[in-house]
């Protein structure tokens, strides 16, 4: 039984869509010419190449205290000092239900079935190699279409919606829903909308936190997963919405006036920054916040001094298997601040990247999502590439690669990569600045 209408707060929204000329190119190429033009006026840092790497400093301390960050009241927060626990943690099995929402004013013409497979198992596979296998997606998709009270068009279906439609909305979706699902089976709540409906904007996609849970079934329902992608769906689009369930930021730049560049923190970097990143694998940092990573598995870097030890690609190559070894190095910059670096190479999740080697991204606990709590940092600022492929070539050569040296700008720690080890881990030494 339902009851009660939801009071909302926080909606999470989706990077930035564009239509491609000549339909719905899913890879959205109309965006190059746009990013070229931004391409000139990308901050320009420092960077050193050299060919050599110091042996014999000490190895890296690994602790979980000295590098960790308050989790603060900003939204979607990255410290880690603690979990929030109105996000369900996934550590575990979580069972998502997906209900497919028809209208009066548009009769289906795909089944449940035909929409349910562009998410899924695709959807559970990413999450399975980005945890290591410590984390199950089980989806269970509805076969039926449950229709809606009104017609899509009453909705007012937009980007940034109408508080009043949208708690109508939902209101109507799960009432109409409730007869036939019993929401006590599930952690989380998909509500997919027919693609083809008139009032239906891809751009609405989101995640929709209630600061009064909704009640169905006697149970409180926190956020619900709204989905109005266009068929067939953007890449990985489902994998960010469902990170957000997860207590995870976006970490695109939403320009003021609309007009600029959308992924200049970024760029193909982490599935939060983009769903059609080339190296959609979570950062180590959000590895570690989820508890995918073991503290044993990040280096948390001393302050003085040089430390030299072997990164592991972030991305396991679900052929090898193994989560082994160390993933993450940690420099503390302040006190809401660090500097992460990891290794990125071409398995996994990361199958499809531009560019491998050591990724360095600043990491602050305060920015709330959307508001640049990660920053990658470009150790080639004068190159870029894969203009045909990313959705942000300035930082699709950003990791600094085998026989480089490069000097992070502002807080001067170096990072020096040499040969790849036995394992396909990067040798990397790390001096933290003075």
């Amino acid at each position: 039984m339902w009851v009660g209408r939801p009071v909302l707060t926080h909606p999470e929204v989706d990077v930035i869509r564009q239509q491609a000329p000549g339909g719905a190119d899913r890879s959205r190429r109309c965006r190059r010419e746009r990013l070229r033009s931004t391409a000139a006026v990308f901050t320009s840092l420092t960077a050193l190449a050299a060919t050599s790497l110091v042996a014999g400093p000490a190895v890296a301390a690994r602790s979980e205290g000295p590098c960790v960050l308050a989790r603060t009241t900003a939204h979607h927060s990255l410290g880690l000092d603690s979990w929030n626990p109105a996000y369900p943690r996934p550590l575990r099995t979580l069972d998502a239900v997906m209900i497919f929402l028809s209208f009066p004013d548009s009769a289906p013409t795909l089944t449940p079935d035909q929409i349910a497979a562009d998410y899924f198992p695709a959807t559970s596979d990413f999450f399975r190699h980005a945890s290591y296998g410590k984390f199950t997606l089980r989806p269970h998709p509805r076969r039926e279409w449950v229709e809606m009270p009104r017609d899509s068009t009453a909705y007012g279906i937009e980007r940034d919606w109408d508080a009043g439609h949208r708690t109508s909305y939902l209101s109507d979706a799960v009432a109409a829903a409730d007869g036939r699902v019993d929401f006590t089976q599930y952690d989380i709540v998909y509500l997919v909308a027919d693609p083809h409906a008139p009032g239906v904007d891809s751009d609405a996609t989101k995640v929709v936190n209630f600061d009064k849970p909704l009640r169905a079934d006697g149970r409180d329902i926190k956020r619900i997963v709204t989905v109005f992608e266009q068929y067939p769906p953007d890449r990985n689009v489902l994998a960010h919405e469902t990170g957000h369930v997860f207590d995870l930021p976006d970490l695109y730049h939403r320009p003021v006036d609309g007009k600029g560049d959308w992924d200049t923190y970024v760029g193909d970097w982490d599935v939060m920054g983009s769903q059609f990143g080339l190296a959609p694998e979570l950062f180590g940092w959000h590895k570690w916040k989820l508890g995918w990573l073991d503290p044993r598995q990040v280096a948390c870097v001393s302050e003085t001094g040089a430390t030299r030890l072997t990164l592991e690609p972030l991305a396991a190559d679900p052929a090898r298997g193994g989560a082994g070894g160390t993933r993450l190095a940690v420099v503390r910059t302040g006190k809401d601040s660090v500097l992460a670096i990891e290794a990125r190479s071409g398995s996994g999740n990361d199958r499809s990247l531009c560019t491998e080697g050591v990724l360095i991204y600043r990491v602050r606990n305060g920015p709330a999502s959307g508001g640049g709590p990660i920053e990658v940092v470009d150790a080639h600022p004068h190159s870029d590439t894969c203009w045909d492929r990313s959705v942000y070539p300035p930082l699709a050569d950003a990791p600094v690669r085998e026989g480089e040296t490069f000097t992070v700008p502002g807080e001067g720690t170096r990072v020096e990569v040499g040969d790849r080890a036995r394992s396909g881990g990067w040798t990397v030494q790390i001096t933290p600045g003075a």
